[in-house]
């Protein structure tokens, strides 16, 4: 028995001194390390697959640059079938705006297509002429005599109700308007009237200014036009009558003329304003 013993135990001796057949390679990984696990499926996408980011359509800006007779104008057109038209002076109760920034501060600028100076005006920017804003008047119609532009005869009113805009000289206005208009405006001297010259306009007089002024079409748009350069009454007048073919079209003022385009972001900052026209879309 004990000779069997020895037997077995040089046997297993024998074994453990032989070499091992080799295993499997084993690895290790720190926890929270994934690099023992399959690779994630790459999918590859088409460029044209994968959606662009939406942008809001950008508002396109009424208002385009022309040039007449060497001067470089802005021409704004407001359309009855997409804008409406009012008039602004200030804050209810309050002194008047003086000036494009103060409006701007005071409306929705989404609301505004364009807005520019709109007539003749006191020192005190009270207008000196037929005035209503809102169906209220606020100043009555002036048919006096007297020196400056407003009173170059014959001058005229800028006015209308809902999409229906006009312009008349002022007599005509006195012997035809009875209904009073949503909004109105009387400035000096009418550029165009019946298709015809201002007869005591110059055809190139020696006064040259900033100007603006307004003209209503034969299909009842109005054409708003601003000179980025001095020009004579003549020159604009016979922008007027000749380019645009405007029956009618009435001065609005010059030196303080000034324009607000809030989709090219234009916001002129002159000073020391009267009334103001807003064009504001449907």
């Amino acid at each position: 028995m004990k000779r069997l013993s020895l037997i077995l135990a040089a046997m297993l001796a024998l074994t453990a001194c032989q070499e091992q057949p080799a295993g499997e390679p084993v690895t290790r990984a720190a926890i929270g390390d994934h690099s023992d696990m399959p690779a994630p499926e790459v999918v590859e996408v088409a460029e044209e697959d994968v959606p662009e980011a939406e942008e809001a359509p950008a508002v396109a800006s009424v208002c385009k640059s022309a040039t007449f007779e060497g001067v470089r104008l802005t021409h704004c057109v407001a359309d009855p079938a997409k804008h409406r038209i009012r008039t602004a002076l200030g804050p209810s109760g309050g002194a008047a705006y003086g000036s494009l920034s103060a409006f701007a501060r005071s409306i929705d600028h989404s609301t505004v297509a364009f807005a520019v100076n709109g007539g003749m005006y006191g020192d005190n920017g009270q207008p000196i002429g037929y005035y209503v804003q809102g169906g209220d008047r606020i100043k009555e119609l002036n048919r006096s005599d007297g020196s400056g532009n407003f009173h170059l005869k014959p001058n005229g009113v800028f006015y209308g109700t809902g999409g229906s805009w006009r312009i008349r000289t002022s007599d005509s206005f006195f012997s035809n308007v009875r209904d009073r208009p949503q909004f109105g405006t009387q400035s000096g001297p009418m550029l165009v009237i019946g298709g015809k010259l201002h007869p005591e306009i110059a055809e190139n007089g020696p006064s040259r200014a900033i100007r603006n002024g307004v003209g209503i079409a034969k299909d009842g748009k109005a054409h708003f036009v601003r000179s980025e350069a001095p020009l004579s009454f003549g020159q604009l007048a016979r922008f007027y009558r000749d380019e645009l073919n405007v029956p009618d079209a009435l001065y609005l003022d010059g030196q303080v003329s000034s324009l607000w385009d809030p989709a090219s972001e234009r916001l002129d900052s002159r000073t020391g304003l009267g009334p103001i026209i807003a064009v504001t879309n449907r």
